[in-house]
């Protein structure tokens, strides 16, 4: 069977919705089969029979009641005879669909992509409350950073929440903070570098940043997951900006969360 992905989208309410572009119509007894990459773990999903002369079909399957482990999914429609990998036109990318999908409080994060190869999968992540980065910068003397407030579940509204930026580095310990701005799920952030120098001269090293918001239960950590770009510490290099001689720059771990680095 040839049959190619049109568009692939995972609904707010956790929903792999499909279009098909198919040459004959799906038989009964017809998968779909979401396969763990590199490993042998599967799960199939019944699908429907469709009419004789279909020649495109729309999937909607409830991703909460599969039990999906993190990781990376790769999609399959299995017929009566043959197994095939499913091949997408779909880049399966939209930020404000993100923003949106956001704004409820999950355990499970589930995102359709289309591999570099052009074959649909399923990406899915553990979903923790964390304060997703949009813009970074030093500017007069000052480290500011924006974003959204994600899967905290507070509503994207007007209201204003008390709030502070808190920066953390181990080895010797250091700690400083600044009060923060908090609207709806949107936040502004401000430090001093040289408040930073000052609260361990002549010690280089890595700076956590979170952010402690009133009304959730622990501090957020600063990262940058809701888009296209894996690997920014890799791919993201910002300039660094001189206080009294000494280089500080922001970066990024592994894992995509966002480090304050002095003296690198």
């Amino acid at each position: 069977m040839h049959v190619v992905v049109t568009d692939a989208e995972v609904t707010l309410a956790d929903v792999l919705s499909l279009r098909l572009a198919i040459d004959r119509p799906l038989a009964t007894g017809s998968e779909l089969v979401l396969r763990r990459r590199g490993t042998a773990v599967e799960h199939r999903v019944p699908l429907g029979a469709t009419g004789t002369e279909a020649r495109d079909a729309t999937l909607a399957v409830s991703l909460g009641p599969l039990p999906l482990s993190p990781g990376r999914w790769d999609a399959y429609l299995k017929g009566d005879r043959s197994r095939t990998r499913l091949r997408s036109v779909d880049p399966g990318f939209s930020l404000d669909h993100l923003d949106a999908y956001a704004l409820s409080r999950r355990t499970l994060a589930y995102r359709a992509y289309r591999t570099r190869n052009g074959f649909l999968a399923l990406k899915v992540d553990e979903a923790e409350p964390v304060a997703e980065v949009r813009a970074v910068w030093f500017r007069e003397g000052r480290f500011e950073v924006t974003g959204l407030l994600a899967f905290t579940g507070l509503d994207d509204d007007e209201a204003r929440h008390g709030a502070r930026l808190a920066l953390r580095r181990s080895g010797p310990d250091a700690e400083l903070s600044s009060t923060a701005t908090v609207q709806g799920v949107r936040f502004h952030a401000a430090l001093s570098l040289c408040d930073v120098l000052a609260a361990a001269p002549e010690q280089p090293g890595l700076w956590e940043p979170t952010l402690e918001v009133d009304g959730l239960t622990a501090p957020l950590r600063l990262g940058s997951r809701l888009d296209d770009v894996n690997g920014k510490r890799r791919r993201l290099h910002y300039p660094a900006a001189r206080i009294d001689g000494v280089p500080i720059r922001p970066c990024y771990t592994a894992d995509d969360e966002l480090r304050i680095e002095v003296g690198g």
